[in-house]
């Protein structure tokens, strides 16, 4: 395994969740540069915990890059060399099963529940577990718009990590064409295993799903299966705002975007990109600290 080091930094939700939203919107931001805030206890919401996570050792334009993102007085990070491990693999190990809408997401340690959609999804290298606020949101999201009537005939989660999102839409929507992509090649290997433990027929037909590697939609398989009646995006609100034109070309005149990924105090800015490419409101929810937005193009 390669060497990782760790930052870690105590501080108010304000100052976090502002550094997390500056370090979101930074052009020259080191994407080997890797940030996760979260609170540090149930009963104290408004104290929160940053890590930093680097390949290397921390430098000196490493730290100030990371200072840099606090308007205020910067925090003060204890630095730690990690034992080489797969650290999003020991992340999610022993991680307890979801319940979200009809969805029970679990990984294989865990029984089985009856009576609901039951997807299995090990710990993995890619993102997905439904663990996350943002994809348990999109969870319930999608289950809303099945329950509201949408017509879904060809569909694709961009950004799909581990697969989840793409098979629950597959379970709502199960003679629609499936297409999923991430700009991680490792994907490819986590989505078949994942697809082969669930029952998921992989490939070009209807109900089954093809998985491809790209950037955003640049592959011409993506611009071939288009255009889609659903886009789903569970990324970050950078990408977000970026994909917008391509997006909207993706999709077809009164088809839907399902965006995740992105903080409550992102949403105006993320709306208004995709408002300005003919996209209007359907519904939303917020969990946690995040929005799930679900817009229709007009």
């Amino acid at each position: 395994m390669a060497e990782a080091w760790k930052l870690t930094a105590f501080g108010s939700k304000n100052a976090i969740e502002a550094a997390l939203v500056a370090q979101e919107v930074a052009v020259d931001w080191d994407e080997s540069i890797g940030l996760a805030g979260f609170e540090v206890a149930e009963d104290k919401p408004e104290e929160w915990r940053l890590d930093a996570y680097l390949p290397r050792k921390p430098t000196a334009a490493d730290r100030k890059a990371i200072d840099g993102l606090f308007a205020g007085k910067p925090l003060r990070f204890n630095t730690e060399r990690l034992p080489e491990a797969d650290w999003v693999t020991e992340s999610q190990k022993g991680i307890d099963p979801i319940r979200a809408g009809r969805f029970h997401v679990r990984t294989p340690e865990h029984p089985a529940d009856p009576g609901v959609v039951d997807l299995v999804i090990p710990a993995s290298q890619a993102f997905g577990t439904g663990q996350h606020a943002t994809t348990a949101g999109c969870l319930i999201m999608l289950e809303r718009m099945r329950r509201e009537g949408l017509a879904v005939r060809n569909l694709i989660d961009v950004g799909t990590g581990t697969g989840l999102l793409a098979f629950a839409a597959r379970t709502l929507w199960p003679q629609a064409f499936i297409t999923a992509s991430d700009i991680d090649s490792v994907c490819e290997t986590v989505v078949a295993d994942n697809a082969a433990l669930n029952g998921i027929p992989l490939g070009a037909d209807r109900g089954a799903v093809l998985m491809t590697t790209a950037e955003g939609l640049d592959s011409p398989l993506l611009r071939a299966r288009g255009p889609y009646d659903l886009l789903i995006a569970n990324i970050l609100a950078r990408p977000l705002i970026a994909l917008a034109p391509d997006f909207a070309r993706a999709v077809v005149p009164g088809g839907s975007v399902l965006l995740a990924g992105l903080l409550t105090t992102q949403e105006a800015k993320v709306r208004r990109a995709y408002r300005l490419r003919g996209f209007r409101l359907a519904r939303r929810m917020v969990h946690g600290d995040w929005s799930i937005l679900w817009l229709r193009r007009r």
